[in-house]
């Protein structure tokens, strides 16, 4: 049940109406990873970082069941860095510095013990790279996960499409949905992504929730209520981590285990948000973590009642 994680390692720098940090552990790879561990120890991560990133912090993921023989450290070079402020509403944010560093000459080579993995999941990267990895692999896996973004549908669409053909699940935000497709409606919008490739689609809206779309099938995982949302980096990564580390653990990609492992995933990120950083996925127990889980079915559970027609 092994998982092939891929994307960054970065640091990065956030303010919120909460607070600020400066340059504190970030990444795609590094929040997937985390959150995928609380339920899968077979993680095999692929990403590059400068000799500034912290070994530290190197050490406690092997420890936590994931293989960093995949895991680049370029000598005198730089790690990504990303700085942003967040507006008041949380929802919207400006990216204020973004250094590619080494990220800029990332071209992965999967280690012969990774190219047998069964659950893929491929951060938002660049499409080719994204394609370059599914290439490489020994195969069929069970599951290819890929997130990504709008800024690659604006400069490289058709490397998109070519890696949307072979992926399984597609995650992107609403937004995201409704460019790629050219509907308005995310329905219909998700009918034209079935046909680029992805048998699921998850729209992630945020706050909102999340909606999932497969073979005219519709489940939407209602968004769960914090009393603070500190900040929102890396809540995309852990819902992925959550979501591939349940598939990984259960072995099922049906459609009802599917809505299952979007609780998991959506769990996974509303704790992230807590706290800045990885600082609260690093803090988690199980038995909190299965205490939310409980208040997800909770309010979405309702029972009906048939009544008799009015009688005029």
């Amino acid at each position: 049940m092994s998982i092939l994680t891929v994307g960054t390692m970065a640091f990065d720098s956030i303010e919120t109406p909460y607070g600020s940090v400066e340059k504190v552990i970030g990444g795609a790879c590094t929040y997937i990873s985390w959150a995928a561990s609380y339920w899968c120890n077979e993680i095999n991560l692929v990403s590059i970082i400068g000799d500034d990133f912290p070994e530290e912090e190197v050490r406690i993921l092997q420890k936590r069941g994931v293989s960093v023989e995949g895991l680049v450290r370029v000598k005198d070079k730089k790690s990504f860095y990303w700085s942003g402020k967040y507006h008041n509403d949380m929802n919207n944010r400006d990216t204020l510095v973004t250094d590619l560093n080494v990220l800029a000459e990332f071209d992965p080579v999967l280690p012969e013990s990774y190219k047998t993995s069964q659950y893929i999941m491929l951060g938002n990267l660049t499409p080719s790279v994204q394609q370059s990895v599914l290439n490489q692999l020994v195969g069929k896996p069970k599951v290819v996960v890929l997130d990504t973004m709008n800024y690659w549908m604006d400069v490289a669409l058709d490397e998109l499409y070519e890696v949307l053909r072979k992926v399984d699940v597609l995650t992107i935000n609403d937004e995201e949905a409704r460019q790629l497709s050219g509907e308005r409606s995310l329905v219909k919008a998700a009918n034209k992504i079935h046909s680029f490739g992805p048998k699921f689609l998850i729209i992630k809206k945020g706050e909102h929730g999340a909606l999932l779309f497969h073979d005219g099938q519709i489940f939407f995982a209602p968004g769960l209520p914090v009393p603070e949302v500190i900040d929102p980096t890396g809540a995309g990564d852990s819902f992925a981590g959550g979501l591939i580390g349940y598939l990984a653990r259960t072995g099922d990609i049906s459609f009802n285990n599917m809505k299952t492992a979007i609780i998991y995933g959506s769990t996974m990120a509303s704790y992230c948000v807590e706290n800045f950083s990885l600082n609260r996925l690093k803090t988690l127990k199980h038995e909190e973590i299965q205490s939310r889980l409980n208040q997800f079915r909770d309010l979405s559970s309702f029972e009906t009642r048939e009544l008799p027609p009015i009688q005029n």
